[in-house]
């Protein structure tokens, strides 16, 4: 696929000829960066928008060098406001920006302006149901694909080993079927239009009108669904399937029923010396990451024999046979047709399948929802990931709203929890029951019951009980406990801490400000030696139940 020539004629630019000389020269140092034609294009394009721009203006400058501050100006002004425009922008100021001549005073002040940025993007992720019913209508079309080819496959396989009888049906078809793996063809002459009709399409095609080289060979339209689930499941854009090669099967150590394939990505958007990038998937059975992987192969093993037998070291997976052989794509960066088959995913599948399927492109949209549901870059840095997929889209958006409102939702009822939910009294009740940290009004109606009756609770949940009461007496042996928890965590490790000690310290915190926290310091004079007794016992755990 390599090797393609692509010729851009400067002199049918409609500019004087210094500039002519001058923007080849700017064009041609430009271009050393490029690694597809479509870069190439792309800047000829915006060449094109600039001529036309400097006609339309009388041609105001001989030469880049006499471009003045108010042309620039203009041309900015008439460009700014629609995506193509604004990518001729871009790509103008990157060639003028080679320029010597332009590189100091106003013109160089008006080069030096970034190019302006409107509008939002236009393509996000899938929400649920979307996905859903892109990813049935791939799946419905690739999975009966692959039966008949398998079934067929079979066939031809039985017929190749002699098994069929010479007289049945089976052996005719097989029969057609070696001649179709063989040239892609159906046997028989061609007539003028180019169109072949012969018994053999009459006994594939049968009463019901099946497939004929379809037997053996995924269709266009086929291929585009299979990409479609690869790009749900890997997150792999278009462009990759035009250089993807049969995947390296690796040895699985003590695995005899599992097959790991060895996947090597192209993206050439990332640079010269980082175009290649290794995955692995690991088939196990259904739904597991591979298993797309093990169908493809299964499902294109019919094309890429004939590919390999055709142009021998053949190797890319993506393959079909063209309805139309004549039918050759104008893109050179993609792969060139062999015989009757193509390889990859155009634009133009990616926009048919759309269509027949009476859905938008999914390729875009369905590499992003992937994306953002991994949580993770996908041959893309993580720079990229945040800023280009995950922030800006508003599935991610909608989804943080709720994990925010959540997670405040969560803390306000720890808060609630971590609180004391007793009464403060001035003196002690007779009819109180008394604990080792409060008193209990009522401990018959406990949040805890004791299947013998009355409270089961630990002494150091009766501040979070509505029952309790905390008099003046109480504040010494809780001022105790709070120093003594606090003294604990410089010494416990820090996770195990927090498990046992973190609910009762942030209890007796917020109890310390509802007592007034002068008052609550002050009362560490009284402390008795029976306050530390039972304050002793509580950390040991002998008071527990």
């Amino acid at each position: 696929m390599e090797g393609f020539e692509r010729v851009f004629d400067f002199a049918a630019l409609a500019v004087p000829e210094p500039m002519r000389r001058s923007l080849a020269r700017a064009f041609a140092e430009q271009s050393m960066g490029w690694n597809s034609h479509a870069s190439g294009e792309s800047y000829w394009r915006s060449l094109e928008v600039f001529a036309r721009f400097l006609k339309a203006q009388g041609q105001p400058a001989d030469d880049l060098g006499d471009l003045t501050s108010a042309t620039l100006r203009l041309w900015r002004n008439n460009h700014k406001d629609t995506p193509g425009g604004r990518e001729a922008l871009g790509k103008m100021r990157t060639l003028l920006n080679r320029e010597p001549r332009l590189s100091q005073g106003l013109p160089a002040e008006e080069l030096a302006r970034p190019v302006p940025k409107k509008g939002k993007r236009s393509k996000q992720s899938y929400r649920p149901s979307e996905r859903d019913q892109v990813l049935l209508a791939a799946e419905r079309q690739f999975r009966a694909a692959l039966l008949r080819i398998r079934e067929n496959t079979k066939l031809l396989a039985r017929y190749r080993a002699g098994a069929l009888d010479t007289d049945s049906r089976d052996w005719r078809i097989g029969e057609v079927l070696d001649h179709i793996a063989a040239t892609g063809e159906l046997p028989g002459a061609e007539e003028p239009k180019g169109k072949v009709c012969t018994r053999a399409e009459w006994l594939l095609r049968g009463r019901h009108g099946g497939k004929t080289t379809g037997r053996l060979f995924l269709t266009r339209q086929e291929l585009t669904s299979l990409a479609v689930m690869m790009t749900d499941r890997y997150g792999w854009n278009l462009s990759v399937y035009d250089r993807l090669h049969v995947p390296v099967i690796t040895p699985s150590a003590g695995e005899t029923a599992t097959v790991t394939y060895e996947v090597l990505v192209e993206k050439r958007r990332s640079g010269e010396g980082q175009w290649f990038d290794t995955e692995n998937y690991t088939d196990s059975g259904a739904d597991s990451p591979g298993r797309l992987i093990t169908q493809a192969l299964e499902a294109t093993r019919n094309a890429r024999a004939l590919a390999a037998a055709l142009a021998p070291g053949h190797d890319l997976l993506m393959a079909a046979r063209n309805r139309r052989p004549t039918d050759v794509d104008s893109n050179l960066d993609r792969p060139r047709p062999l015989g009757p088959l193509v390889f990859g995913v155009s634009k133009a599948d990616a926009k048919n399948w759309a269509t027949s399927h009476q859905l938008g492109s999914p390729f875009q949209r369905a590499r992003r929802t992937t994306i953002t549901t991994t949580g993770k870059p996908l041959q893309h840095k993580p720079g990229t990931n945040q800023s280009i997929y995950v922030l800006p889209d508003e599935n991610v958006q909608r989804a943080a709203v709720d994990v925010i409102v959540a997670g405040a939702e969560e803390a306000l009822e720890q808060a609630r929890d971590y609180t004391f939910k007793g009464r403060l009294t001035d003196a002690a009740d007779a009819a109180h029951q008394e604990t080792a940290t409060a008193d209990c009004a009522d401990e018959e109606t406990s949040p805890w019951p004791d299947p013998g009756g009355g409270c089961g609770a630990d002494f150091l949940l009766c501040l979070s009980c509505e029952n309790s009461r905390v008099h003046t007496g109480h504040h010494p042996r809780l001022a105790l406990l709070h120093r003594q928890l606090k003294s604990l965590r410089s010494t416990w490790p820090e996770k195990l801490w927090h498990k046992r000690w973190d609910e009762p310290f942030q209890r007796l915190a917020d109890l310390r400000t509802k007592v007034n926290e002068s008052t609550w310091d002050s009362s560490l004079a009284r402390v008795t030696d029976r306050d530390r007794m039972i304050i002793d016992h509580l950390l040991k755990g002998d008071l527990a139940p």
